[in-house]
């Protein structure tokens, strides 16, 4: 094990996550009124509504399917009675399900961003750095998952990728374990951690702009204004 792969597996990954959190306290204290996304419905609809709906309808599902993979031990999920079969029916075909829904999500977002004039001019580059990077993510992620799963069928990553993985936030590093992981998810988990790097600094920040205050809010009420003649 060289140098490369403890910066990789080791390095990269704290630094990733050390800008992640830097950055979004700089970006708050510095930028709150940019702290959003700039619309540009008022240009295209259509693909906009469809490629954001089938994103968003993924991603989710996706998302949670990594953390329950990365952060739950094997043996856990053995005691709370989730077999390999049951595991590898949720992980391969629900996962690859809502993979493909979030993959054309953002293929119709993506052309859409450099295909059409006017949407192209309204974004920044960060906007098509960050498309380009989420869609080389999605289509690495679901590589791995369809094909080199299929070529190499002994691969189990919960005993390699999810044990560093842990290991990483536990604060006991082991480039090891990823020496002989396949190439594909070397390149999914880097690019996973590469975004992370960049996301105080685009407008992936408005993921945490939730609305919550809304639903203790008090109703407004509207009442109808009379003229009274004197």
């Amino acid at each position: 094990m060289g140098m490369i792969d403890q910066f990789l597996w080791v390095i990269f990954p704290y630094i990733c996550m050390v800008i992640f959190i830097v950055g979004h306290i700089y970006r708050y204290r510095v930028d709150q009124f940019n702290w959003t996304a700039k619309s540009s419905e008022f240009i295209e609809k259509k693909k906009l509504k469809a490629g954001s709906m089938m994103f968003h309808l993924g991603i989710i599902p996706v998302i949670g399917g990594h953390v329950v993979g990365l952060t739950i031990p094997q043996s856990w999920m053995e005691t709370l009675g989730v077999s390999d079969h049951m595991y590898h029916i949720g992980a391969v075909y629900i996962g690859s399900l809502f993979g493909v829904v979030t993959l054309v999500g953002m293929i119709l977002l993506t052309s859409r961003r450099f295909t059409m004039k006017n949407v192209r001019q309204l974004s920044s580059a960060s906007d098509m750095i960050v498309n380009v990077l989420l869609l080389f993510i999605v289509f690495m992620g679901m590589y791995s998952t369809l094909v080199t799963n299929a070529v190499q069928p002994d691969f189990n990553y919960r005993e390699t990728i999810s044990v560093w993985f842990r290991n990483l936030f536990l604060l006991r590093p082991d480039a090891s374990l990823m020496i002989h992981v396949p190439l594909s998810f070397k390149i999914h988990i880097l690019a996973g951690f590469g975004i992370f790097a960049l996301w105080p600094f685009t407008r992936l920040v408005h993921v945490w702009s939730v609305p919550l205050n809304y639903v203790g809010r008090r109703y407004i009420l509207y009442r109808k204004h009379r003229k009274y003649e004197s």
